[in-house]
């Protein structure tokens, strides 16, 4: 019986190709940085929005200070495009689009001002960046196998950021929203 726990060998496609240049796991790794780069712009476009939805201050400058750092994860695609002689194209992130719909109707549907309001848009917050944490990690790994280094220190680099906007919107809602939506009258 073989042994199936044993490492798959690598692409022979890949392989001899060193960094995998023209196979389909790069043209795959490339089209998913398209992907994560429309996300990330039109999340620039978005958490503004989102602040100013917010009624918590400790919310509406964790949106603001995340807006910066979003500007710069957009910078890192673009030198993740350079280093790999692509052109920094955007392609529709179904996902993306889905989520950040997701937490319009948050808006909508929730009372202006509540904490409630600000719980919603926390999850709404959260999906994003578990999207993000799962969509940066993969493509971590992809530019490693591909033996894109520098780009994969880019990657790495935003994934660390995105973990961390988690934690942060985690403790924000521990810390006292969460408290306050459940102990509101309508």
């Amino acid at each position: 019986m073989a042994n199936t726990n044993r490492p798959k060998k690598a692409n022979s496609k890949v392989a001899s190709k060193g960094n995998g240049e023209n196979s389909e796991l790069m043209e795959f790794f490339i089209d998913e940085l398209k992907d994560i780069l429309w996300a990330e712009k039109h999340l620039v476009k978005t958490l503004p929005k989102m602040q100013k939805a917010a009624s918590s201050d400790e919310l509406k400058n964790a949106f603001e200070e995340h807006l910066e750092v979003t500007k710069t994860h957009v910078d890192r695609l673009e030198q993740a495009f350079e280093r790999i002689g692509e052109k920094a194209q955007a392609k529709t992130c179904d996902a993306m689009e889905g989520i950040t719909k997701e937490g319009e109707e948050i808006i909508e549907d929730t009372a202006e001002g509540t904490a409630t309001r600000d719980v919603g848009l926390i999850m709404a917050a959260q999906k994003v960046e578990h999207y993000e944490i799962s969509t940066y990690g993969g493509l971590t790994q992809l530019a490693n196998t591909l033996g894109l280094s520098e780009v994969a220190d880019l990657l790495a680099s935003t994934l660390q950021e995105e973990k961390d906007a988690d934690v942060k919107l985690t403790e924000i809602a521990e810390n006292h929203i969460n408290y306050e939506a459940a102990h509101e009258h309508e």
